[in-house]
């Protein structure tokens, strides 16, 4: 199923925050294509998850792909970790710049 959602109106509903804390303004993502995932670092398919990830992202951000990754503990507690943690996590082992 693909969603396709107004950043325009998102960005006035929902203010979402960066693994840091800091407010992200989506009006920035307007005009490009998104993906919104949610992601979890004990997911038995966190490997190839994020390969397949990084592997879109370099195939299409000339393009204007970007991906909109949020940490989700909510489906079997899969992402325990701390923000700091989960950073860590995804820019050491997947190397992702957050």
């Amino acid at each position: 199923m693909v969603v396709m959602l107004s950043v325009q109106m998102m960005a006035v509903e929902w203010i979402p925050k960066d693994i840091k804390g800091n407010d992200v303004d989506l009006s920035i993502y307007k005009g490009k294509v998104l993906l919104v995932i949610n992601v979890a670092s004990k997911c038995g398919l966190t490997n190839s998850n994020y390969d397949e990830l990084n592997q879109l992202y370099q195939n299409y951000k000339d393009q204007g792909f970007e991906i909109l990754a949020f940490p989700c503990n909510q489906f079997g507690s899969q992402e325990p970790g701390s923000n700091k943690e989960i950073e860590d996590f995804v820019c050491t082992r997947f190397r992702f710049n957050l």
